[in-house]
């Protein structure tokens, strides 16, 4: 079988590309509200939780001096919680719960790529004035981090833990 010089170079292209993280605007603009319904994945530091089953919510302030308030936030394994995360600043925002290693490198992708969108239960990108929500459950203990994942905010100190201790 002969392939002729432009297939190869398309079906190269096509195995280099295809590998690659997918990456689509983000900025400063609006997201819009969530289409489908959220996706149910087990991560090291919990599950998206169910609305109905919260057994406590925090308010969160983002703020443009690259600071959560509060930074520190306590709970007990197997609590559902509702973070209602308030933008009191002039710029975009982002709430995104992790493990210190998977914000890191996230962060460092951000900043390679700054107009990168995503979407996953454990992320609120929350524009100037705004609200936005996560229902999270905290299913694992351990020590975790939430953080601003905009270039350059991560990078300033943008950064709260979350200890999740196993219930008494």
């Amino acid at each position: 079988m002969q392939f002729s010089k432009r297939s190869l170079i398309l079906a190269a292209s096509a195995a280099v590309f295809g590998a690659l993280p997918t990456v689509r605007a983000h900025g400063d603009k609006d997201h819009p509200g969530k289409a489908a319904p959220v996706k149910k994945e087990q991560k090291d530091w919990g599950i998206a939780g169910d609305l109905r089953a919260v057994t406590r919510t925090i308010e969160v302030q983002m703020l443009d001096t690259m600071r959560f308030v509060p930074d520190r936030i306590e709970v007990p394994l197997g609590a559902t919680v509702r973070f209602v995360n308030h933008n009191a600043g002039k710029v975009m925002h982002e709430f995104v719960i992790g493990t210190s290693k998977e914000l890191e490198e996230h962060a460092a992708l951000m900043v390679r790529f700054p107009n990168m969108e995503h979407d996953e239960p454990y992320m609120a990108h929350v524009p100037p004035g705004q609200r936005a929500e996560i229902v999270w459950m905290f299913n694992r203990p351990g020590e975790f981090e939430f953080a601003c994942l905009i270039a350059g905010h991560f990078q300033a100190g943008m950064v709260g833990r979350i200890l999740v201790a196993p219930a008494a």
